[in-house]
């Protein structure tokens, strides 16, 4: 989203003519026939205005392929586990993890070009908690089907420490799921 931001040259031309005629600016001043000191204290608050300019942010940590990725993860693992509840019309287990179902939504669907699809995930959560609402199983299990199917929800597979290794981090995404294993000799 931010890409057409990052080259903006006439923007920066621009600050840096103002910061250039902020220099002269104190620099004549500087030189007119006053105090030293006064000249002095000028400069140095011109030299501190240059300094204190803000520079734009061209970068967007917040928006990555491994912020996506650990979103569809994390939350589509506990969205994914949801099955068994979505079949047996455990209202009360689907509702706890209602912040799953937000939290894929925002984090899986964080850009702009994502907009049709966080929306169409939006509405899909919105199906599965209104049929629960209404307190009816088959809309629930219908409606949790097609939001899997649709955004293509899948468990994350379990790694056997005597195989593999799953991560290798305490503060990998996948340490509390069922690819958490490490190989230790």
């Amino acid at each position: 989203t931010n890409s057409s931001n990052q080259s903006n040259p006439p923007n920066i031309t621009m600050k840096f003519s103002a910061i250039i005629c902020a220099l002269l600016a104190s620099s004549v001043a500087a030189f007119s026939p006053s105090d030293r000191r006064a000249a002095i204290g000028q400069i140095a608050v011109g030299a501190a205005a240059v300094v204190g300019v803000a520079q734009p942010a061209f970068a967007d940590g917040a928006v990555s392929a491994a912020t996506i990725q650990r979103s569809k993860a994390v939350y589509g693992n506990k969205i994914a586990s949801l099955k068994s509840a979505a079949e047996a019309g455990d209202f009360a287990a689907i509702a706890e993890e209602k912040n799953a179902f937000i939290l894929f939504n925002s984090g899986a669907y964080p850009r702009v070009v994502d907009k049709a699809s966080k929306a169409a995930a939006v509405e899909q959560t919105n199906a599965i908690f209104s049929a629960m609402k209404a307190g009816d199983k088959a809309a629930v299990k219908s409606a949790y089907s097609a939001y899997v199917a649709a955004n293509g929800i899948k468990p994350i597979a379990p790694v056997d420490s005597n195989k593999g290794q799953g991560y290798s981090g305490d503060f990998d995404y996948r340490v509390k799921t069922p690819a958490a294993a490490i190989y230790v000799r």
